[in-house]
């Protein structure tokens, strides 16, 4: 059962759909931090509430649109009692040294009010620590409502209207343990991204600032927009997987990073091109 306070300093929300294998390991990660936790379902069909129930979570039901939506409807409408509000998905975890870190830093007064986490990926049991994947600053803890999530249809980040600081220790996420799932994922998001570049549907209200120079997000922002973006479709999916790869070392990750950078650096982006050069010559229209 997760550490509680007569009034917490921290509600967790936790995003599912069919995540029995993944979601205990998630919720044992924050047992230990001074929160609720609810768990927002969107229809699991396998023992997913039945884990979180068990977990001493909040379990909501709410249909899925989107990420953006999904994480934007669950901060607006649950009884979040905690001042401060963290994110999660159910194949992220938590630290223990990153849980000790946020009870302290919430101890007293925090003149921030969001916090930038960098996240290990972790494939198929291996941290993906090269190939431009490691270290990654994502905004995740935010003070309540100073924080929400940019409406894009993919690559979404959270943004806060209030002053940002950094957490020394990481958070992890877990992807890859079932490759038929995980493709299958990345074939539904690679749609999506083909979408919203050829304005079928584009993004609404406020979004990371693509900065070369500013943090991990905006930089990758500048990087995905004004350099990635302008570059000759499946071209640029050769050269970006040759720069992770190659130049950023990501065969020094073993057999697990040649079977991640290809798929998530190569294959994922050749085939967001191959959506977008469907619909540019009109062979579907949705």
């Amino acid at each position: 059962m997760p550490v509680s306070e007569s009034q917490p300093r921290v509600s967790v929300i936790v995003l599912t759909l069919n995540e029995e294998l993944t979601l205990p390991f998630c919720l044992a990660s924050v047992r230990n931090l001074l929160a609720e936790v609810f768990v927002v379902d969107s229809g699991s069909n396998d023992r997913t509430v039945e884990i979180a129930t068990a977990a001493a979570a909040c379990v909501v039901t709410h249909p899925f649109a989107n990420y953006a939506a999904q994480r934007n409807w669950a901060q607006e409408n649950l009884p979040l009692r905690g001042e401060w509000i963290l994110q999660l998905d159910a194949d992220e975890r938590l630290l223990p040294e990153l849980v000790d870190e946020i009870n302290a830093r919430l101890a007293g007064d925090c003149p921030a009010d969001a916090f930038l986490i960098n996240r290990r990926t972790i494939f198929r049991g291996r941290w993906m620590r090269h190939g431009a994947h490691y270290p990654v600053e994502h905004l995740r803890l935010y003070r309540k409502g100073k924080g929400w999530c940019e409406r894009r249809l993919y690559d979404q980040h959270f943004l806060t209207s209030g002053p940002t600081a950094r957490l020394q220790h990481d958070f992890e996420d877990h992807v890859g343990t079932d490759l038929k799932e995980w493709t299958t994922r990345h074939a539904r998001w690679a749609e999506l991204e083909a979408a919203e570049a050829c304005g079928e549907r584009g993004t609404e209200g406020t979004t990371v600032t693509p900065n070369a120079f500013g943090d991990t997000r905006e930089r990758r922002r500048w990087q995905r927009d004004r350099v990635y973006a302008r570059a000759p479709l499946f071209i640029r999916a050769f050269a970006y997987w040759f720069y992770r790869y190659v130049l950023r070392c990501g065969f020094l990750d073993g057999t697990e990073g040649l079977i991640f950078h290809f798929l998530q650096g190569f294959w994922f982006r050749f085939l967001v091109d191959a959506n977008i050069h469907e619909r540019r010559r009109g062979v579907r229209t949705a």
